[in-house]
């Protein structure tokens, strides 16, 4: 009886993880580079082994739990602008961000603005980097070209984007401000296609219509083992006054 409600609260658990995860996927689905959590679900399995005059009884249950929230790299759609301060990429770099505590991070939201000193930035997460550090503009006459050069009104070559290389199947994590941080090299490698697109950001990768299905099938299922726990809990009761009669 213990292990069957420790079996179903795990399993509540879980759910709650899920639902969790996919609110917050909703939320943020027309945040710009947004990339979309997945909860990963494995199974171990137990062995209960009594022993008794000399005879063995083995018995096996297999249970659910959660291996891990990963997010989802995979390449979004892209909102076409004009405006100079939208960039998107296509293919697998990463913008690189010197965030306010100092470190650097990665990130695909390229919506863009200047800061009050003429830095390029990105809200209030940090300055963009180039080659050369934080990139000033200084207005909104520049050009950004497919390999990531920063052109200023005359047609010179002032800066280039500093971009890192995250494989799509690499496990990032986020530490918010719509930034990643990422222990791999990051190291462009050699024949690695990519372009950079002035004019557009790309967009979130959450599909609306997976999430809110996923969102009702997981609360379901919430709500199912929720009914079974408190049935299981009422007969645990009876059970216990019956046995306080005898």
């Amino acid at each position: 009886m213990q292990r069957a409600f420790y079996n179903l609260t795990q399993s509540m658990l879980n759910h709650q993880r899920s639902l969790d995860a996919i609110s917050n996927n909703l939320t943020n689905i027309n945040t710009a580079g947004y990339k979309k959590d997945e909860i990963r679900m494995n199974t171990f399995q137990e062995e209960l082994i009594l022993v008794s005059n000399r005879r063995k009884t083995s018995g096996k249950f297999v249970q659910t739990y959660v291996d891990t929230s990963k997010s989802n790299l995979e390449q979004s759609s892209f909102e076409f602008t004009e405006s100079p301060f939208d960039i998107g990429i296509q293919g697998n770099v990463y913008f690189n961000i010197q965030g306010t505590n100092g470190n650097v991070y990665q990130t695909r939201c390229g919506q863009f603005e200047l800061d009050g000193e003429g830095y390029l930035c990105l809200n209030d997460s940090g300055r963009v980097l180039g080659q050369n550090g934080e990139i000033y503009i200084g207005n909104d006459d520049f050009i950004v070209d497919n390999e990531g050069n920063i052109l200023n009104e005359n047609g010179e070559v002032i800066e280039k984007l500093r971009l890192s290389y995250i494989p799509e199947n690499a496990d990032v994590t986020k530490v918010g401000n719509n930034l990643f941080s990422y222990d791999g090299d990051m190291t462009i490698p050699e024949g690695e296609k990519y372009d950079i697109i002035q004019g557009c950001f790309e967009k979130s990768n959450v599909d609306a219509n997976k999430e809110i299905t996923s969102l009702m099938e997981t609360q379901r299922l919430f709500e199912a083992s929720s009914a079974v726990l408190k049935y299981m809990d009422t007969i645990n009761g009876r059970a216990a006054s019956e046995i306080i009669k005898l």
